[in-house]
This record gives structure tokens, sequence and C-alpha cells, in this order.
């Protein structure tokens, strides 16, 4: 067996992560998110193998209306993807989205930030940082004194701290990378530096 060291617990709908709670299952539609007949197929598909929890990209207004219907049917959870949009987040959070995918520096103005977390906030709703190896900030990319899963750590705790500061802490890591090892580092690395 495993040993799971002591994390923050968060709720994405009805499922808990962390805390030691059991590790939950989630993924991601590759449908394009305003075809809503499709991605509820996929999503469906999700749920028969066992998927707890799912994340869909967000890229416009459109996909953002659609989240309203896709949240009301889907089986599970329902993540909304954004990029640089902060209206697209609002929107999602309005539409009923169960969770936010957002990386708070990547919104633009402060303001925007603190419009998505009061309602995030308003709404339980809880914001997962991800970071990829592959789009780091250039600041970070072109450090020499630090390996590349210690430069994801970085990346990611600017992000939380943005969040911090605005006294919200309801918030979900991710970091990837291509190579496995590099993801494992980072994930040890993070580990000492939060809860």
């Amino acid at each position: 067996m495993i040993e799971r060291r002591k994390s923050k617990q968060i709720k994405i709908r009805d499922i808990k992560i962390g805390g030691g709670a059991p590790v939950s299952v989630q993924t991601m539609c590759n449908t394009d998110t305003r075809d809503i007949k499709s991605t509820l197929s996929q999503i469906n598909e999700f749920y028969e193998a066992g998927c707890e929890i799912v994340r869909l990209a967000v890229l416009n207004k459109d996909a953002g209306d659609a989240i309203k219907e896709i949240v009301k049917k889907s089986p599970i959870a329902v993540v909304a993807d954004i990029h640089f949009d902060y209206r697209l987040a609002i929107q999602c959070i309005e539409n009923g989205v169960d969770a936010l995918r957002i990386n708070p520096g990547n919104i633009g103005k402060e303001d925007h930030t603190k419009r998505v977390v009061e309602l995030a906030k308003t709404n339980n709703i809880p914001i997962r940082i991800g970071i990829n190896a592959g789009s780091l900030e250039k600041e970070l990319k072109s450090r020499e004194d630090i390996t590349l899963a210690e430069k994801m750590v970085e990346s990611a705790m600017g992000h939380v701290k943005i969040l911090e500061d605005l006294d919200y802490d309801n918030i979900k890591i991710s970091l990837k990378s291509s190579d496995v090892p590099t993801t494992i580092d980072a994930y040890r690395i993070m580990a000492k530096r939060v809860e």
C-alpha cells in the first residue's frame, strides 16, 4: 500500500480530492465543446469507464454557453479549461461549472483575476492551476540555475501566490511534463512547499 502525505481537501461537485480521499479518475474531452451532443457522448463513455471528473476546453463564448447544458446533463463533474480570457471563466461559473482551470497570471489585469476569484469564492468553485513544462513563462524558461521540475514548481507557486493574495485557497495544482521523471520530480518538490 502506498503511504500518502496529509494534504488539504477540496471538493469538485461531490468528488473529494486530497485529505486522504481516494484517488479520483480524471480526463479531458477532445471534442469541440460547442458540439454539446458529441461532448456529452464522450463524457458518458468516460463515465462508463469509471471517470469521475472531466475537463473541457472553453475557447470562446459559444463554448461557454454550451457549458450550461453540458453541466446539467453530465453524470460527472465538469471543469472548464480557460486560457487568457477572464470573461469566459465568469461565464462558465455563471453557467454552473463545477471547477475552473486557469492560470491567474495569464488572465491579464489584477482586476480581472479578482473578479473571477470573487465569483469562484461565492460559488465555492475550486480553481485548478495547470502548469505544462512546454509552456512556461519566458523568464523561467531562460533560467539555467534550476531544473525543469523546479521551473514548473516556481511557475505554479507564482500563480498560487496571486490567488492567495486575494484570500483564496480552494486550489488544486497540476504539473505536467512529457518526461515522466520530470513530472514526478516536480510533484515531489511541490509536496514540500504546499499542503
